[in-house]
């Protein structure tokens, strides 16, 4: 299957590829996720967008793809039981801990491999679906003949950037 994914920083930008086709948006929240510098979405504006996209039908993949230490876990569980309950459709993590929390903390809220992950072979795809990945966004520096290859054999969905 092919899926137009694209990213949102802002409500405007949620609307944009909403209204220009995406079927799944990827947005990060004002907790764990890279770009904290960039004006992202509190937890209402969360709510917001996964209701706004969910009666569109567009699916709505939030980051948490900052490295986390030990005193922000609790914090961590907190916040995933929240995207859980609000209807995110993935969560795109980088940190294998993040990953391990996640399963046990909400483990039907699927789990993407982030391409901070560098994930550069079907062996590392095999890998992280064996921790319970359903998607793997591949390193970017994959020629097409190594994306190929990877798709061919992979358990799990594969996204290229």
């Amino acid at each position: 299957m092919v899926e137009l994914l694209a990213p949102a920083g802002s409500r405007e930008a949620l609307v944009a590829a909403v209204e220009n086709g995406a079927n799944a948006i990827y947005l990060a929240g004002n907790a764990f996720g890279a770009r904290a510098y960039a004006s992202n979405f509190d937890r209402e504006a969360l709510r917001e967008a996964i209701h706004f996209a969910h009666l569109r039908k567009v699916a709505i993949h939030v980051t948490v793809n900052t490295i986390v230490a030990d005193e922000e876990m609790g914090p961590l569980r907190d916040y995933l039981r929240f995207l859980y309950e609000a209807g995110a459709d993935a969560v795109l993590v980088q940190d294998l801990g993040v990953a391990r929390v996640a399963h046990e903390t909400v483990p039907d809220l699927p789990l993407h491999a982030s391409t901070q992950m560098s994930v550069s072979s079907l062996e590392g795809v095999r890998a992280l679906a064996e921790l319970g990945f359903t998607r793997v966004v591949l390193a970017r520096e994959l020629s097409l003949k190594e994306i190929r290859h990877i798709c061919a054999h992979a358990p799990v969905e594969i996204e290229t950037v």
